[in-house]
């Protein structure tokens, strides 16, 4: 039976199979079928309006990518119009103001370049390719953020194009409640073409990874959550068990056999505090050092450009699957169960089992922040492994195996910009007073729907 989407005149978006769909199609995660009816990259803000007006037109939903990182996270694109907006302008930073104005379809490492020459830094994740704009919009959480907090709190600004085609400016003072929603509010309200961030002065930080054999991590890991538990606001860190191939860029000593590896910040806002962050990374890294003899250790003093290569994030797209959740506070057996699901000392096949270090300025909620505004929780647990040749059966196996695990530490919520997955069980960012509001607004803004899969589904 002959479709709309058949029949339609879809220009600008490309059919499958010529070129510019290809192009527009291309996304970190290789795991997931991008399959759209349409597909088209808008390198300017009219190229967006005139896109969403197509969609209207042909009665078809649109979503939205950039990187492809979270493809997905959000409703399956078949039988959808998908839309990269690559705006063709520059980051622009104010000095003065210290902000930046940031076009759709930068990435972070757009941004940290822009804002170094100046002493100034953003609050990005710790992928210098992920999106500035799907970050911001899903909360964000930063190697700075134990002093900052969640990044979208940094957001002066959006520029959104709605399903009207109506172009509008959100903030505290126009557009509140849309502002409001954005920041955290899973999607669906209209294509964001543009953010002012807030930047912060940083001169100098001390960061690197120091890594172990996995066989040491019951040791280390209780320590590092006592020290965690009192850490100063300047420091926020990772602590990760990998797996990582004989790949360009990765040390030998560290291939072909499981590690513990500690990562992060401190924070040394001007030089004059470069002394104070020294003291915070021996107090961390000295009593760690004495357990076992690491494997690597490049913990240094350093300039805030460095900082988005220091997760060692993967820059190629990969076929990943993954969970995240927010964690409590681990006991003992807690520990001895979770690295014993994580495979520590015998050996799991997933690439990375993360717990990203919380509190601090997490924990605080900001007056003018959006709808994931703070982060209640001890840690941000990820774990992620590879969807091919014999890992596609064996990784979610071992993502279920840790997921048991750490069910009775669960508080039930998840980061948005952590969750890579439509079909995560536990997929929640607020209770249910907050989601009435929230969908108020979307269907306020978007009657009709046009941009329903970018939402990122409610799953308690």
């Amino acid at each position: 039976m002959t479709s709309i989407a058949d029949t339609a005149d879809l220009a600008p978006f490309a059919r499958p199979g010529e070129p510019e769909y290809v192009r527009a199609t291309v996304a970190y995660q290789l795991a997931v079928t991008v399959d759209p009816v349409g597909a088209f990259v808008a390198r300017s803000v009219a190229a967006v309006v005139r896109a969403v007006g197509v969609a209207c037109s042909a009665r078809l939903p649109i979503q939205v990518t950039t990187t492809g990182h979270a493809m997905g996270r959000g409703a399956p694109v078949s039988g959808s119009l998908l839309l990269r907006p690559e705006i063709e302008a520059p980051v622009q930073v104010d000095v003065d103001a210290c902000t930046a104005r940031v076009p759709a379809g930068k990435r972070w490492q757009d941004v940290v370049n822009e804002a170094a020459p100046h002493g100034l830094a953003a609050l990005h994740g710790s992928s210098p390719t992920v999106g500035v704009i799907g970050f911001l919009l899903g909360g964000g959480v930063s190697f700075y953020g134990r002093r900052f907090g969640v990044s979208s709190n940094f957001v002066r600004s959006l520029t959104v194009v709605l399903a009207d085609g109506q172009i509008v400016t959100a903030s505290s003072s126009e557009h509140a409640e849309l502002f409001w929603a954005l920041r955290g509010g899973g999607g669906g309200f209209g294509i964001v073409v543009e953010a002012e961030i807030d930047l912060v002065p940083i001169a100098e930080i001390i960061t690197g990874a120091i890594m172990w054999d996995a066989a040491h991590a019951m040791e280390i890991a209780p320590r590092w959550q006592r020290w965690a538990a009192t850490a100063p606001d300047a420091v926020t860190t990772s602590l990760r068990l990998l797996n990582l191939p004989p790949v360009d860029g990765v040390p030998p000593e560290i291939t072909d056999k499981q590690v513990l590896a500690l990562d992060g910040a401190v924070i040394a806002s001007t030089t004059a505090d470069l002394r104070a962050a020294q003291e915070i990374a021996d107090g961390l890294l000295a009593p760690l050092r004495a357990v076992a003899t690491p494997l690597i250790d490049t913990w240094a003093v350093a300039k805030p450009r460095e900082l988005p290569l220091t997760h060692m994030d993967p820059q190629e797209p990969i076929p990943l699957r993954s969970d995240t959740a927010l964690l409590r506070e681990f006991d003992d057996e807690g520990w001895r169960t979770f690295l014993r699901a994580a495979g520590a000392g015998s050996g799991t096949t997933l690439l990375s089992v993360e717990l990203r270090q919380l509190g601090g300025a997490f924990a605080t909620p900001s007056q003018n922040g959006g709808v994931l505004d703070h982060i209640d929780a001890a840690y941000l647990y990820w774990s992620g492994g590879l969807m091919t040749g014999p890992f596609e059966h064996t990784t979610p196996v071992d993502l279920e195996y840790i997921r048991d695990a750490t069910l009775s530490y669960r508080t039930g919520l998840t980061v948005p910009t952590w969750v890579e997955r439509h079909d995560l069980p536990q997929q929640r960012t607020y209770d249910d007073e907050t989601l009435a509001a929230v969908e108020r607004i979307r269907k306020q803004v978007d009657p009709e729907g046009l941009f329903a899969g970018d939402i990122s589904p409610i799953r308690d």
